[in-house]
């Protein structure tokens, strides 16, 4: 029945319940004792690609009855093979750029993009989130990782040159004059672009519109997007009436009620909001063609999953029982921000998500796997606790991991540090602090901003005691001595050895980086060691086993929810569980060279890369590989002399030759997937590169109000004729095994 070792008889399983295989058989025709095998089979050449390495497989006599059915669960098949490993190019779709394109890159762009991982053998394209992030309709909406819905497209992707010709010719003229003008520019203009692109869409709209949504294809998608779509649709709408997305100060539907706005789409408005869901559907259709295309290729799309979402978002306004809205997620203190990053997201309820059985999760999860075939999980480390901050601070220096378990006094007495709860939780501000942040503008600080105390010490006055109310107070004024004294200002505030507990009273969590300012610095010797006992207790091992059940309650069955393969963003200040869960869930780690996760290593061994990773060289959040290599000229010498193994002093700006050694290093190492961001496989060629490597950088983590609008600085069509280069890259995947 199995074959009797006939290879040409074996039983082809199925993989319709990917990533386990089945295949059923009629116990009747089987002789016991019973020993079998797993193969591998090419199913196009039928050819036996290898075997069980391993003794056979085992069945005495199971004792099958009448009408009953034996399920045998082998959990594992080893066959020896070598590990497969992949190359790819990661590249935010806006940053794409062809001969036609919009003034940004869209789905169409992505298709082309396709080809060329195709022509240079990779197997992998890396994007950022393409959720619609349009809030306040300003360049400030670039930044892609604050969406307003988990599930809409931003309109900016629509290929218009997919969609049906504008039937008035003068504005088909009119429309093509400013694309040409737009996708002139080195850079995205994000409001000329959105505007001119929404203009278009509306004129299309109006042309056709009421065709589309008449079609079967329209009315299924609908059908089965209505639980996302009709609120985000209405939302938008309701945005746009009120002039803003906050919606709690919207004159009418400031709280969701999803009958109000079931009529609200079909009355008056109904035309102005389906227009919103016309332009998903047109962007579902797009990116799902995107998709097939890639997949028909052997080209996987790799989608990414941001931590958080906006406060001014669908999701808050729609399902608030999910998130904690009177906090701020963020980061703390790393490698991007002495000051730990705010990202301004609230954070999540995991409680009420865990009471469904994390649904909201699982249909985010799946709505993705229509178009992508892996994800990366932005900041993992959020799924085990997050950065939480008050919303008073705007740094995120005064936040806390949520959740935790804080520390009592009596604890915090337990390792030798008597607990002053005032000198703790109170900013402490001494003469001499003021003369050191402010110079010759302390004397204007006391007076204004600080009330002396009588023991020579100073407190925030009430009107400047949080940081908020000190941004508030300076807003608007960009001159250096402003920015100085508010920065000084921020960092008196944020001045304390403890935090108190945002839910149990009377407990309390070290302040993050509290040995880097001033009150630390006024403890004795003792205390000094007292308290990063605590400190480093309480960072590095007090939490393990409960942050590691934390993850583990959520996880397994957000990863497990879809075929997709999972990597993750742990970068950052990584608890030691982080590693369990990662190999638990079978979740690719992400390996950063110059951000080693081995405290003994200044730089990263790409040679102990684990297999179940991605290499890469730098991120989105980063400077491009010329970029770091100027940006700490000692650093640079050591990683040229050590890691490099290269005498004399390391040239700059760092040459080509050298640029592709260290993407060969990558590509050579032992990990999964070597992912290199479209700059720095560029920087391999002194001709075809960017000349100033500054302008190739995408985001900077320290700037909250950075502006995202890298474009390649030459498109798609011309990168398909840089023969030479393209040949570099294909060999380089092909001798490493990619």
């Amino acid at each position: 029945t199995l074959g009797n070792w006939d290879t040409s008889k074996a039983i082809l399983m199925s993989d319709a319940n990917f990533p386990e295989w089945q295949a059923d058989v009629d116990a009747s025709k089987l002789v016991y004792p019973l020993e079998y095998k797993f193969i591998l089979i090419n199913k196009k050449s039928n050819k036996i690609v290898a075997w069980e390495n391993n003794p056979n497989r085992y069945i005495a006599n199971p004792q099958i009855g009448n009408n009953e059915t034996l399920a045998i669960g082998d959990r594992y098949v080893y066959f020896d093979l070598p590990a497969w490993k992949g190359a790819g190019v990661a590249i935010p779709i806006f940053s794409l750029r062809s001969e036609g394109s919009f003034g940004v890159g869209d789905f169409g762009d992505l298709r082309r993009m396709i080809d060329w991982a195709v022509l240079t053998g990779q197997r992998v394209i890396q994007i950022l989130p393409i959720n619609d992030t349009t809030i306040n309709h300003t360049w400030t909406d670039s930044y892609p990782y604050n969406s307003i819905s988990i599930y809409a497209f931003h309109p900016q992707y629509v290929d218009v040159r997919a969609l049906p010709p504008l039937k008035v010719k003068k504005m088909r003229d009119e429309f093509e004059a400013k694309r040409k003008e737009l996708n002139a520019l080195s850079q995205i203009d994000y409001e000329a672009v959105n505007n001119t692109k929404r203009a278009y869409l509306r004129q299309l709209y109006k042309e056709q519109g009421k065709d589309t949504l008449a079609t079967e294809a329209y009315k299924t998608f609908y059908k089965e997007n209505e639980h996302w779509l009709r609120p985000y649709a209405a939302f938008s709408y309701l945005r746009d009436l009120n002039g803003t997305a906050d919606f709690r100060a919207w004159s009418t539907h400031a709280v969701y009620n999803a009958e109000e706005v079931a009529e609200l789409t079909t009355g008056k408005a109904a035309d102005e909001i389906a227009f919103y869901c016309y332009v998903q559907y047109l962007l579902h259709v797009q990116l799902l063609e995107a998709g097939r295309y890639a997949r028909e290729k052997g080209v996987v799309i790799k989608g990414d999953i941001p931590i958080g979402i906006s406060r001014n978002s669908v999701e808050a306004w729609v399902e608030p029982h999910y998130f904690n809205m009177n906090g701020q997620a963020g980061a703390p203190p790393d490698a991007f921000s002495v000051n730990g990053q705010n990202w301004g997201f609230p954070t999540y309820n995991w409680d009420a998500m865990a009471a469904d059985g994390y649904q909201w999760w699982i249909r985010r999860f799946s709505k993705m796997a229509e178009y992508f075939d892996a994800y990366r999980i932005d900041h993992v480390l959020g799924f085990f606790r997050i950065w939480e901050i008050p919303l008073h601070s705007v740094h995120g220096l005064l936040g806390q991991f949520s959740p935790a378990m804080p520390m009592t006094p009596e604890e915090i007495e337990g390792y030798g540090l008597y607990f002053r709860k005032d000198f703790f939780t109170r900013p402490y501000i001494a003469e001499g602090m003021l003369d050191t942040l402010f110079g010759r503008h302390a004397d204007e600080v006391r007076t204004i901003y600080l009330n002396r105390l009588g023991d020579g010490t100073y407190e925030m006055k009430p009107e400047f005691d949080t940081q908020r109310k000190v941004e508030a107070h300076f807003s608007g004024r960009t001159d250096s001595d402003s920015l100085c004294i508010r920065d000084g200002l921020y960092t008196l505030i944020s001045n304390v050895l403890c935090v108190p507990d945002r839910k149990v009273p009377g407990t309390y969590h070290p302040r993050i980086s509290a040995q880097n300012d001033f009150l630390y610095q006024t403890l004795s010797w003792n205390d000094k060691e007292a308290f990063n006992r605590l400190y480093n207790d309480y960072f590095y091992s007090r939490h393990d086993q409960f942050w590691y059940d934390e993850a583990m309650k959520k996880l397994p069955a957000l990863t497990g929810a879809t075929r997709m393969l999972v990597c993750a963003e742990d970068l950052g200040m990584v608890p030691t569980c982080v590693p369990w869960v990662m190999n638990d869930l079978r979740i690719l780690t992400l390996e950063i060279q110059s951000m080693s996760k081995n405290p003994d290593y200044e730089f990263g061994h790409l040679e102990e890369n684990p297999y179940r990773s991605v290499a890469t060289i730098s991120t989105h959040d980063m400077a491009t590989l010329r970029g770091w290599w100027d940006e700490d000229a000692e650093r640079t010498q050591r990683f040229y002399n050590y890691i490099l193994q290269k005498d004399g002093d390391a040239p700059h700006p760092m040459p080509g030759w050298l640029c592709e050694e260290v993407v060969a290093r990558h590509l050579f190492c032992p990990s999964m997937l070597c992912l290199l961001s479209l700059q720095d496989w560029l920087s391999m060629d002194d001709q075809l590169r960017y000349p100033d490597a500054d302008f190739e950088r995408i985001n900077v983590p320290a700037n909250p109000r950075h502006y995202w609008r890298y474009r390649m600085h030459l498109t798609i069509e011309q990168l398909m004729e840089q023969r030479d280069f393209n040949e570099k890259v294909s060999t380089l995947i092909k001798r490493s095994g990619r």
